[in-house]
């Protein structure tokens, strides 16, 4: 299954979810949820600029061709 929100969005939600946790006025288990679901966004968004840098590294090597 892929997320098909922007990587900004996703940014900006993984953003959210930290600043929720840094004011620690979440319960346990809803810190613990929001921890899990901040880790899955955040291997989204490594996943995607690690596709951005090999695309990109692609189209370098075409252009000095």
């Amino acid at each position: 299954m892929t997320d098909e929100r922007s990587f900004e969005q996703l940014q900006k939600e993984l953003e959210d979810i930290v600043a929720r946790l840094e004011r620690g006025d979440v319960a346990v288990d809803d810190a613990i949820a929001l921890f899990r679901k901040g880790e899955g966004l955040y291997k989204t968004c490594v996943e995607r600029l690690q596709g951005a840098e090999l695309r990109i590294e692609e189209l370098a090597v075409t252009d000095d061709e």
